[in-house]
């Protein structure tokens, strides 16, 4: 598959040259804009399944452990670590997404996304953490 797409990019690649050759230089600014947005196109396209793919391995995973997990308790330290890495890492690219695609909006959604995933976390390994009048403490 990364063939055709690499075979596909040439064939733009050669498309933008022969354009450029028969326009003339004074339609180079624009025949270069428009390959370098199907490149950036080609990118974000390749990181947002890059990211699903990531996602989907998450949830098996957090979906292995609560299968595993008989009785509750057994929530480690380096779970939680693990989660929070792993949400601050995928935080990077879904930040630049958002934003790119659709600037300040796109960027606080994908926020309000992040933080959603971690609180939703948080309420699983800790069911009375938002309970009023229990503040998470174990006495």
């Amino acid at each position: 598959m990364t063939d055709a797409r690499d075979t596909d990019l040439k064939k733009e690649l050669d498309a933008t040259l022969h354009a450029r050759r028969e326009l003339g230089p004074e339609y180079e600014s624009e025949l270069a804009d428009s390959f370098v947005e199907k490149i950036d196109q080609r990118i974000d396209g390749a990181v947002e399944r890059r990211l699903r793919r990531s996602l989907a391995e998450q949830q098996m995973q957090v979906a292995r452990g609560a299968r595993g997990a008989r009785g509750g308790g057994t929530d480690s330290w380096g779970e939680r670590f693990g989660f929070g890495i792993v949400s601050l890492v995928l935080a990077i690219p879904l930040s630049a997404i958002g934003g790119g695609i659709a600037h300040l909006p796109g960027l606080v959604t994908a926020w309000v996304g992040i933080v959603g995933v971690n609180m939703a976390q948080a309420v699983r390994l800790n069911p009375g953490l938002f309970r009023r009048g229990d503040h998470g403490h174990e006495d």
